[in-house]
């Protein structure tokens, strides 16, 4: 079963920075546009960050111009990269593909921002 790897996330204080990594099988990384999404307690799971292959980038309102996202091509990997962290950003963060596919999520890596 295809799966993403995310790592990187843990308990930080408010104005604090965290990388998140996701590995990924190459056959998937390397012909398809990758993603962040993240999903909080009693809220349905909501686009982050999009980057394509050839490095364009989208963000989600509410993360412009804190939260930068990146491709390794060479590493099959993507990175967010979050800084001015606040607590609404606490949740669970996964990657997939842009569109997302079921099959493809991960277990996610949890994000705790404490005020």
């Amino acid at each position: 079963q295809v799966r993403m790897v995310e790592s990187g996330g843990g308990l930080v204080q408010a104005g604090g920075s965290l990388r998140l990594s996701c590995a990924a099988s190459r056959s998937i990384f390397s012909s398809n546009a990758m993603a962040w999404y993240r999903q909080a307690p009693g809220k349905v799971r909501e686009l982050v960050a999009r980057i394509g292959v050839g490095g364009d980038t989208i963000y989600a309102d509410s993360v412009k111009g804190r939260f930068t996202v990146s491709r390794d091509n060479a590493k099959n990997t993507v990175y967010l990269q979050m800084s001015s962290l606040k607590p609404e950003d606490t949740a669970v963060y996964y990657c997939n593909t842009f569109p997302s596919w079921n099959l493809y999520w991960g277990q996610g890596t949890q994000v705790t921002v404490s005020s």
